[in-house]
Parts: C-alpha cells; structure tokens; sequence
C-alpha cells in the first residue's frame, strides 16, 4: 500500500477536509444539509452502524449524522486544527492519516465516506484508496465518495484545471467502471444537488434554471452520440463491498 507520505496532493492534500466556508460554524447547517440531502438515503438503516468518515475537517458529515441518529460515526482527518473543531463539539473525530488508519484498522466498518473529492488523488492512489476502503468494510458495506464532474461541459473542464492539485474528473461511466475494477458490486452515480436550502425562493428559480441546461447538454450529447445523463457540478457514487457467496 502507498504511503500516506508519498501522496501526490500537498497544498490541498486528500486527507483533509478544506472545502468549509469562510464561517465554519455556520457551515454545520449548510453543508450539513447538503450532506442530509445528497446522501443520507445511501447510509445504513442501523443507526447503530460503524460509519467511517474519512477527511472528516471540522465535522459537518458527523454532525448531521448524529442529528439523524447515528451513534457509531467516527472521523479521521490529518489536520490536528481542525479536528479539535469537531472534538469541541463531542464528536468521535481523530487525527490520522487516511492510509495508515486503513492498513491499521481491524473492525469493518459498515459504510465508508470520503468528504474530500477523490479527484485529489492521483489513478494510482485512487485504485490504492478504494482497494483499501473494500478491505475495511463488512460484507454488503457501502463505501461513498464524490468527485469533479466533467460531464458539466460548462464547470467540468474549469473544475480540474482550477486547482493544482485536481488529477482527474469522472462521469458516471467512469465511477462506475473504477468501483467495479476495484472489486465492488451495484455501483450506482449520485448526481449531486447544490440548490438543497428550499426555504429561500431563489434555490427554486435557480434550480430551474440548471434543470434547463441540464435538458440542453443532455440533446447536446445525444447528437454527439455520448450517453452521460449526470450534468450536476459534482457527482458522487457508492459501491458495495461484495457478501460471501
């Protein structure tokens, strides 16, 4: 397995969590709702389930899961800082480094979540990351990660490019055939949505307005022969870990 050392990512690394906004408490709502919206359906039903939140920051994935019942939730980040945010507010977060954790742990988890995008990591690393997810989870355990969409012919491209240390985008192929290359079964893409907050009128003015380009890339592709039906800024994906025969 790589070393947690050898990661290719330095000035935004894959094991911690850097995407809160400017007023992190206020992202316990924000960001905790579009976690709730976008992903709690793909948690396990046990709230007494392990889950594993990997690049956890400050903690707004555990926070909503605790806020939905979970009592098993536990988070590892490798800044120290923002860590203790999350130990501030009583959640099970801890400071390490992601390879290492995995290649350490000896209880499964019964789902894995990756808050950091995974186009962080370079395909060595990814095939590397998701081999070692599969090995620290139980039988039918869901791991769920998130990525640069570059399906999005309008964000796709400025996505990568946009930062150093974006190695790679995906499309719902793609996440797919990695997930089942690395040995995972039913892997499904999760087309992320940013618009979440429907108290405000706007989201549903702007929410139309991307589900009318969405209708547009989607002819777009259509006449060039593609069959990418997931537009949003991000997608994610979930796979399971496959049971005994």
């Amino acid at each position: 397995m790589i070393s947690d050392e050898e990661l290719t990512a330095r000035i935004e690394p894959f094991d911690s969590f850097w995407e809160a906004p400017p007023d992190i408490e206020a992202g316990y709502r924000s960001v905790g709702r579009y976690y709730e919206h976008n992903y709690l359906r793909f948690m396990p039903a046990d709230r007494r389930a392990r889950i594993l939140v990997v690049s956890c920051g400050p903690g707004y994935m555990l926070e909503m899961l605790r806020q939905q019942g979970f009592t098993r939730a536990r988070g590892i980040d490798s800044s120290p800082e923002k860590v203790q945010m999350a130990v501030n507010r009583g959640l099970d977060a801890r400071t390490a480094r992601v390879f290492a954790y995995l290649s350490e742990n000896r209880e499964p988890f019964d789902a894995i979540f990756a808050e950091q995008e995974i186009n962080h990591l370079t395909k060595r690393e990814i095939l590397q990351f998701l081999a070692a997810c599969r090995e620290n989870l139980s039988p039918g355990g869901a791991l769920i990660v998130h990525s640069v969409n570059g399906a999005n012919p309008l964000t796709g491209s400025e996505s990568r490019a946009g930062n150093f240390d974006h190695y790679n985008s995906f499309t719902e192929h793609s996440l797919k055939q990695v997930f089942l290359h690395a040995g995972y079964v039913d892997p499904e893409a999760i087309p992320l949505n940013l618009y979440v907050f429907f108290r405000n009128p706007l989201n549903y003015v702007a929410w139309a307005l991307v589900a009318l380009s969405f209708l547009l890339f989607r002819a777009y592709y259509t006449l060039l022969g593609k069959t990418a039906r997931v537009y949003t800024k991000k997608i994610g994906a979930v796979g399971y870990a496959p049971k005994p025969s």
